[in-house]
């Protein structure tokens, strides 16, 4: 599907150790397809939910759920990609709690993305960064060198210094962005730590949560009245309306993808950081497209001093992931003498 799932097949048949250990075009192509995915669907869903009007966020996530089943599925019968087949251990030891933090990311964050400008949402969603930090130290044991931290703490500060400063603070949207941060955190953790391809592999945690959480979405959405006004909404048939719903839809299942492929070339802090980088563009572009966004200097420099966090630790990443291993120029004379 990209350049990154190419490089990685070429890993799984050459040496073990490619396997283990992804090229750095891999790491850099896979941020840049999450970035790229991300950044599309917010400037589609919010067009979808505030310039149309569109009512029903659950039913718009059921879309995404379906397109991800239906696309993965007909992958797999014809053979481009592999998944194992459903067994018993599947939902309990091999994907739980994933399915849960999954529908819980979908719905949170179509909601909050309905109820805050651009720009806000954008700000806001920094705390996934930190709140992912803390996850891989206490679930996945990783270790982030003081540098790394400074940068994420600056991505906060700037945060906390653009939202000081909302001139049109929405209390409903601020609860439904903070629990978003906490499911998009948990979800790229636990992602990360169930992506064995021994197990479910990236495609078969994609398709199996799906799976098991489309159902209980529909039914949270029919005993909300979300269905309801999704099917008396008076824009079906506007034709441009209906291609940005099935855009929406074909973009959720990218995402999702892009993300797990991020995540599993990367880390789940790392992706965050490229969301991070992506959401500040998409301000920038909102302050000057979006119409709803109401200048503020403190908010602006917040916004800047995101960015720059964000670059920050790009930057450290990939130098340490471009830094020459040091070379034992012992070993060198010894193998060319022998």
């Amino acid at each position: 599907m990209t350049a990154a799932c190419q490089a990685e097949a070429e890993g799984a048949g050459g040496e073990p150790g490619a396997a283990r250990l992804p090229s750095r075009v891999a790491r850099l192509l896979s941020a840049l397809f999450y970035g790229t995915c991300s950044f599309l669907i917010v400037l589609v869903n919010k067009a979808l939910l505030t310039t149309y009007g569109f009512p029903s966020p659950i039913f718009l996530g059921i879309g995404q759920m379906a397109a991800t089943i239906m696309i993965l599925y007909v992958s797999k019968l014809n053979k481009i990609i592999h998944f194992p087949d459903f067994d018993k251990k599947i939902p309990v030891k091999k994907l739980f709690p994933l399915p849960l933090l999954y529908v819980g990311n979908h719905i949170s964050g179509l909601s909050s993305t309905s109820k805050l400008s651009l720009p806000m949402f954008t700000v806001l969603r920094k705390f996934t960064i930190p709140l992912t930090l803390l996850l891989e130290t206490i679930i996945l044991g990783k270790q982030y060198s003081l540098n790394i931290i400074i940068s994420v703490f600056a991505i906060i500060l700037g945060a906390f210094i653009a939202a000081g400063s909302d001139l049109a603070f929405n209390l409903e949207g601020y609860i439904f962005v903070f629990l978003n941060d906490v499911f998009t955190a948990a979800n790229g953790v636990y992602t990360k730590q169930k992506m064995d391809p021994k197990e479910l592999g990236k495609y078969g945690v994609l398709f199996y949560n799906a799976c098991f959480m489309i159902i209980p979405t529909l039914i949270i959405s029919v005993s909300t009245g979300d269905l309801q006004q999704a099917t008396e909404f008076n824009q079906w048939k506007n034709v441009l309306f209906i291609l940005q719903f099935l855009l929406s839809c074909f973009l959720g299942f990218l995402l999702m993808y892009s993300t797990v492929l991020c995540s599993y070339y990367n880390s789940a802090l790392t992706t965050a950081v490229v969301g991070a980088i992506k959401n500040v563009s998409v301000a920038y572009i909102g302050m000057l497209i979006g119409g709803d966004y109401i200048f503020s200097l403190l908010n602006f420099v917040g916004l800047n001093i995101c960015m720059a966090g964000g670059l920050r630790y790009s930057f450290l990443t990939l130098s340490s992931q471009l830094k020459p291993k040091p070379v034992d120029e012992e070993n060198i004379r010894l193998d060319l003498k022998s």
